[in-house]
């Protein structure tokens, strides 16, 4: 298959395509208005194939086959976990996000050991609970969305079924989190995984000397399997074409972490495990991706912070460069939040800029008298302004137009944000009842449409509405206030 051709089979797949397989009865049971509709959320990925529920009919088999080979990812979407406490890794539809969008974030697990005491023995002693809380407690509001930690890895120091037994109920008592078990001997990993076997576990990982046994343990409890070769994409080729011929159907590939001089053989064996499976059409490498930044700590003889610097900046380069799943050690802020931030830019549908919800919204306790100001619901651009108005205080309405998810700049040159609109906006908020003044602050780059803006303001019946243009960015709202709050008319009333 020429790379054309593949890419065609992944990001030109018309909703036609996939309509003449579906039932086309139109019935409704998905919650679309018809199966046309359906065809093209599900081209998008709106929606899942099984919320069709006439195809899963068994008179409709041969269809449902050959859509499930249609809209198969050339990336393998593999679970890990259980119902609602299960992430998914993997389902890459294209290798560059800008070719359609990723799916399906790198997930961020943070390792204990089985040697970590249960609780601490003295102050300042890491422990193995606090650690857990900490990780499942991790969250970060950037830009109106909830960033968080998603998995524990478990890892076996001490090699002693016994004690990683131990540890594996221990963390399993505090945390639904989803788990990777990282051991290489299969006994250790066994005694480890009777603990869990209900929660299915990530095994970590298969090697050239034990692959068979952890092949029977996979399939014994229905996990997903990580092969690890490091720095040797034909033998990693070699023992996923084994392991598949064996029965083991999801499997997660790791070709190695490597710091400092081996960093380029990492980003390079990355790339062609991906590559090879997106261009090349190899099955054998079309699995999700493990990366194990936590390497930073084994053997450094940097500081601390060194360490976790450069466990930081190998995550990142990773998340570029096609992990699906990481592991990691430190938990200090510095650390995970570029990680995290990271991920989130990645992972956001470059289709689909990142909007809140247009409306009327407050700040403090606003009166009759209180300003009347106006932005776009562009995420960065609202909560900027937010930001500003908390760190000013005082008492505010704003009005959020929805120019679907543009900054003002742009909405304003792209014709999104039109003196039409924001009349509209201000109408539809309710606000002229709210508020006794008829002034409306608009963000300085928006100023073009000032004189257009009073106009329709008329036309949608806030006939008397004054505009005023504010500073071209919100840090500045302050000072405008301070030098033309309350405007002088009003002032003099």
């Amino acid at each position: 298959m020429t790379e054309r051709e593949i890419k065609k089979a992944v990001t030109k797949l018309s909703p036609i395509d996939v309509y003449k397989l579906l039932p086309r009865t139109n019935c409704k049971e998905c919650g679309e208005p018809n199966c046309m509709a359906f065809a093209a959320k599900l081209v998008n990925r709106e929606v899942s194939l099984e919320d069709c529920l006439p195809i899963l009919k068994k008179e409709h088999g041969k269809a449902y086959k050959k859509l499930q080979d249609m809209l198969a990812p050339v990336i393998k979407e593999i679970t890990i976990g259980t119902g609602d406490h299960s992430v998914k890794i993997g389902g890459k539809l294209v290798m560059y996000r800008h070719e359609f969008t990723y799916h399906n974030p790198v997930a961020l697990a943070l390792d204990v050991t089985d040697e970590l005491p249960l609780h601490p023995r003295f102050s300042g002693e890491e422990a193995l609970i606090d650690r857990v809380k900490k990780v499942e407690n991790f969250l970060y509001n950037y830009i109106g969305r909830d960033l968080t930690l998603d998995m524990i890895a478990i890892r076996s120091t001490s090699n002693d079924p016994t004690v990683f037994k131990s540890a594996v109920e221990n963390v399993a008592k505090v945390t639904k989190l989803p788990l990777i078990l990282c051991a290489l001997d299969s006994n250790v990993m066994e005694a480890g995984l009777v603990a869990v076997q209900d929660r299915r576990p990530l095994l970590y990982a298969a090697t050239k000397d034990n692959w068979n046994n952890m092949a029977e343990l996979a399939l014994m409890y229905n996990c997903p399997l990580g092969v690890f070769a490091p720095n040797d994409l034909n033998l990693l080729k070699s023992l996923v074409k084994t392991l598949i011929e064996y029965g083991v159907e999801d499997l997660v590939l790791d070709p190695g972490t490597f710091v400092d001089e081996g960093l380029s053989d990492t980003v390079n064996n990355f790339t062609m495990v991906r590559r090879n499976a997106f261009k090349g059409g190899d099955d054998l490498f079309g699995f999700p991706l493990i990366g194990t930044p936590i390497t930073a700590w084994f053997g450094g003889k940097d500081s601390k912070e060194m360490l976790a610097w450069k466990e930081a900046y190998i995550a990142c380069i990773l998340m570029s460069r096609y992990a699906d799943v990481l592991i990691m050690h430190s938990l200090d802020g510095w650390v995970q939040l570029p990680t995290v931030i990271w991920r989130f830019n990645i992972y956001t549908d470059p289709r689909k800029p990142v909007s809140v919800d247009s409306g009327l919204y407050t700040f403090g306790k606003p009166d009759k008298m209180s300003p009347l100001m106006l932005t776009t619901n562009y995420s960065l651009t609202y909560f900027t302004v937010e930001s500003d108005l908390k760190k000013f205080g005082g008492d505010y309405y704003l009005v959020v137009a929805d120019t679907e998810g543009l900054s003002v700049e742009s909405a304003v040159a792209g014709r999104y944000l039109t003196a039409e609109l924001i009349a509209e906006a201000v109408k539809k908020s309710g606000v002229a009842e709210k508020i006794k003044h008829k002034y409306l602050i608009i963000p300085g780059r928006a100023a073009r449409l000032s004189g257009e803006i009073e106009d329709e303001l008329k036309n949608v019946g806030l006939s008397g509405w004054r505009v005023m243009v504010g500073p071209r960015d919100s840090s500045g709202i302050a000072k405008f206030l301070d030098e033309t709050w309350p405007p002088k008319e009003e002032e003099n009333e």
